[in-house]
């Protein structure tokens, strides 16, 4: 029997364990990546220098190469290509229009609001929509609104604004960062639950699984708009739980989701209503199947590579006793890195580190996921303590920067 063959969209650090873990599966890997430079070439079986997103090149490469899977692991630009080629080819994939529908936001907030789904009010523009005409169309919303590219994740480009004063300015930091240079502005949900709630979910034969809901810190304590970390228990009651898990199985089964990791994001507000910030059509960032791995008992990497090979995954969950979460390392000044402080008293509860760093690199002022230093993985026994970490986590972690 000839080996199976996957194709894997994206090579990554974060990505480089799905490429190991299908090697250690037997499956022969091949990697596209346009980045010259990504560490992903090294551990795959073959290469090829070429942009994920670019459709026709990776079904020439699909079909060149007869891969029986196709996956776009923790990848939001790759996750339609992925989809798109699979079809073509008659490989395991949800519909491209469904994961066409998650991926930009416009349309997601068209989705939610004609399934009747909680929706704020949306207005969607061009960059070069003149100023006045922007300010006429968000002229019945009630302020605060949140500014942002509607085909970006990681609250990258992303603003919140009182009044319209920052608006050009606000635009300006959302187009830098939107590819098919489409923005939103939205009304701000006014939060009964205080934490986003994300994660992620994973899905086989149209039902979930795996219910990986978390709390998500953000950066400058909770003002912020960047993730730097998730912990569970997220610390949803009962009937909140069966809220979010009631309307996230509606929205699985509204969009004919058949398979995989979907990264979450999710506010409750006063009423406790269900809005769905994001819905990814891929597992989460920042390593969170590694963290609901650690969990749930289950290996949520080769999970995913089994799916997207057809092939039911092992699911068999282990419920891990006391709290998990995992730190983002970050630092808000430009320099060079020189290395990272735990206190000792939080050592014992680092059971993993990811540290992308080395000293004498360069490190550049935190503002997405892709300034981040590296990903340290706690465990703690009650959620006081968990709690306690990230009261105090600035004193408890230092990084030093020359």
């Amino acid at each position: 029997m000839s080996q199976k063959k996957i194709l894997m969209l994206g090579g990554s650090a974060q990505q480089v364990v799905a490429i190991r873990s299908a090697k250690e599966m037997g499956i022969y890997t091949v990697l596209c990546d346009y980045l010259p430079d990504n560490p992903g070439q090294y551990a795959a079986d073959k290469y090829y220098n070429i942009s994920t997103t670019d459709v026709e090149a990776v079904y020439e490469v699909a079909q060149r190469e007869r891969v029986d899977g196709i996956l776009a692991y923790a990848s939001d630009p790759a996750a339609l290509p992925a989809a798109i080629v699979a079809e073509r080819l008659g490989l395991p994939t949800n519909p491209s229009e469904s994961v066409a529908i998650l991926g930009v936001k416009h349309r997601f907030r068209e989705f939610l609001r004609t399934h009747d789904f909680a929706c704020p009010q949306v207005y969607v523009f061009c960059p070069d929509t003149p100023l006045d005409e922007i300010k006429r169309g968000i002229g019945h919303f009630h302020f605060p609104v949140i500014v942002k590219p509607t085909d970006s994740s990681g609250s990258k480009g992303v603003t919140k604004l009182e009044n319209t004063d920052d608006l050009e300015k606000a635009i300006a930091w959302a187009d830098s960062y939107a590819r098919n240079k489409i923005l939103i502005i939205e009304e701000y949900i006014e939060r009964g639950f205080p934490a986003v709630i994300g994660g992620d979910i994973f899905v086989w034969d149209g039902k979930i699984v795996l219910y990986g809901e978390m709390s998500c810190l953000r950066d400058r304590d909770g003002l912020g708009l960047i993730p730097i970390g998730k912990k569970w228990p997220c610390g949803l009651d009962a009937a909140q739980t069966k809220r979010v898990h009631d309307e996230l199985q509606r929205i699985i089964t509204s969009l004919d989701i058949k398979f995989g990791e979907l990264n979450i994001e999710i506010l409750l507000d006063e009423e406790d209503n269900v809005h769905f910030l994001e819905l990814g059509p891929r597992a989460g960032g920042n390593m969170i199947p590694l963290q609901l791995s650690d969990v749930f008992g289950v290996d949520l990497v080769k999970a995913n590579i089994s799916a997207a090979m057809g092939q039911k995954p092992d699911f068999m969950l282990k419920m891990h006793e006391g709290c998990f979460m995992h730190y983002v390392l970050h630092c808000y000044e430009n320099g060079t890195f020189s290395g990272i402080e735990f206190a000792k008293e939080i050592e014992e509860n680092i059971y993993r580190k990811v540290i992308y760093k080395k000293t004498g690199d360069t490190v550049e002022f935190f503002d997405g996921a892709g300034k981040a230093l590296g990903i340290i993985f706690l465990h703690f026994d009650t959620v006081e303590s968990m709690d306690y970490f990230c009261a105090h986590k600035d004193e408890l972690v230092k990084i030093n920067i020359a």
